[in-house]
């Protein structure tokens, strides 16, 4: 957890430091430009589905045909439904389709950090969007056959894609400095939003205009497209530094001094601490719960908008994705202003408490405010879910970040096994929202809503009565590490002239060894 504060280990020789490239001249850089790229499509291929069974499936089984569309100021919706849907599909089997990814998903969460560790990042993460592109393309054709070939398709899709964090983590941990690592991180992961915004938009418009009965268009082209940045990840990405031959030599200090010597070192996790940690237990509620409103909106909100709201397939998609737009923005400025808050008027624990807090109560009573607008005020309905999933953007100062502040050392490990048993929301929550919404009315998806809201309140309570922040013992540098500890100083004053350098487990759960300033040190978590 070191500050802004630079150490004299920012850098092989005082002197080299001016000439450390910058941007788009630094490799480091460019390998962030090419990851937000990638984790763009990591996104776009999962949610693509979401918009395009809306006019996979024929109007009978997709749209709620006793509402009188004319009351909602427009013509037949679900003409174009009518024309391009195929398939007798029945909500049971929409909604196993939709929930079949993170069947998937499941899977590698855990062990997609050890294969990027023995592999590299640049194979576990290039192979498994391969596979995931493959089986975009592959898609159309196959459920042409029978649906349960997509349902399959969509399981290994899971599969490949839950090693794409550990393999990108992985990747930081030997590319990213200690001085930039959370600016390189977050840049890369904003792809995630972007990808949902405009796959939402693209999508809807393919729909409408595309070629092969325009739902087919959808997965042909995102596929295609990801193909072009495969290329691009292969030829220019590099696993470390050391292996990078356009770098130059001052970056490549720059680097690897930032880093350490040993950047790969793990500790051993107290997993019968973990597993009694209440801390833990906290921040794993908060995440299920956050989860589940996720992953109903990720996977539903099309339909909802077709069913209830009324909009055609391409004002579908353009207003699916505003909701996401509202959560980068304040994703982002809610980061910034945690920061300002925590360092002048609220103490970290009372930050991270009001802050997911606000996210959960504001988010879920916009969704069941939402389920009483109908048709008619349906401006009012996209409002709602745009404020509802802009406070869900919170949660990144809130249950995100909460695992770095009570144990830094395992934050990447612990990370994962909440998100592992996190993902079964997305499992259970779109067949949820398929047996709550049988006949498509709004009474229905009134249900639906209230179920969210639900999740939030219990989250909002949880978390907000019982998170803590304070280092747990367990998560402390054990006493037996100090012969360690002043051997590696030794070596550091011996290499960089530095006295007060101590050993430290990265903060953002990347599976490095930072050498920092003792003074740099933040007290206050």
């Amino acid at each position: 957890m070191a500050s802004g504060k630079s150490s004299s280990l920012d850098v092989k020789k005082a002197d080299t430091s001016e000439k450390v490239p910058f941007i788009l001249c630094s490799e480091r850089w460019r390998l962030a430009f090419i990851a937000f790229v990638g984790f763009f499509f990591v996104y776009s291929l999962r949610v693509n589905m979401s918009v395009a069974i809306v006019c996979m499936v024929k109007a009978d089984n997709s749209t709620n045909t006793t509402t009188d569309n004319s009351t909602c100021g427009t013509s037949d919706s679900s003409s174009s439904s009518k024309e391009q849907g195929e398939f007798d599909w029945n909500k049971g089997i929409q909604s196993s389709i939709l929930s079949s990814f993170f069947y998937g998903y499941l899977v590698m969460q855990i062990p997609g950090g050890w294969l990027a560790g023995k592999f590299g990042g640049k194979r576990v993460l290039g192979i498994s969007m391969t596979i995931v592109a493959v089986a975009t393309v592959l898609l159309p054709e196959l459920a042409r056959r029978d649906y349960k070939y997509v349902y399959g398709l969509r399981v290994i899709m899971g599969i490949a894609s839950s090693v794409s964090f550990p393999a990108m983590h992985a990747m930081w941990g030997r590319w990213a400095p200690p001085a930039e690592r959370s600016r390189l991180a977050s840049f890369t992961y904003t792809g995630l939003m972007v990808g949902n915004i405009v796959t939402f938009i693209c999508s809807g418009y393919l729909c409408a205009h595309g070629f092969d009965h325009g739902w087919g268009s959808v997965f042909y082209v995102s596929g295609g497209a990801c193909f072009v940045w495969l290329a691009l990840w292969w030829l220019l990405v590099s696993d470390s530094p050391d292996q990078c031959s356009r770098i130059t030599e001052a970056e490549r200090n720059y680097i690897v001094n930032g880093i350490g010597d040993n950047p790969h070192a793990v500790f051993k996790v107290p997993w019968k601490e973990v597993a009694k940690s209440k801390a833990m237990w906290v921040v794993l509620a908060a995440h299920m719960c956050n989860n589940w409103m996720h992953y109903t909106l990720v996977t539903s909100l099309p339909t909802f908008m077709k069913e209830v709201l009324h909009y055609d397939i391409e004002q579908n998609g353009v207003l699916s994705a505003i909701p996401y737009m509202a959560m980068a923005v304040t994703a982002t400025l809610g980061g910034h202003v945690a920061d300002f808050v925590s360092a002048r008027c609220l103490s970290t624990r009372a930050t991270r408490r009001v802050f997911q807090a606000t996210s959960f109560l504001g988010a879920g009573a916009c969704l069941v405010a939402v389920g009483f607008v109908d048709c008619e005020q349906r401006t009012t309905a996209v409002i709602l879910l745009g404020v509802a999933v802009g406070f869900e953007g919170l949660c990144y100062s809130g249950y995100m970040v909460n695992q770095i502040d009570f144990a830094p050392r395992y934050a990447g490990v612990l990370f994962g096994i909440t998100n592992f048993i996190s993902t079964i929301p997305g499992i259970v929550a779109p067949e949820v929202a398929g047996l709550l919404t049988p006949n498509k009315t709004q009474e229905e998806w009134r249900s639906v809503f209230y179920v969210c809201g639900a999740f939030t309140l219990f989250g909002a309570v949880v978390f907000g009565a019982f998170a803590v922040t304070d280092v747990e013992p367990w998560a402390k540098v054990p006493d037996v590490a100090v012969d360690d500890v002043k051997n590696l100083e030794i070596q550091v004053v011996a290499e960089t002239g530095t006295k007060n350098g101590v050993i430290a487990y990265d903060n953002k759960g990347m599976n490095t060894s930072d050498v920092v300033d003792n003074d740099a040190v933040d007290t206050r978590l």
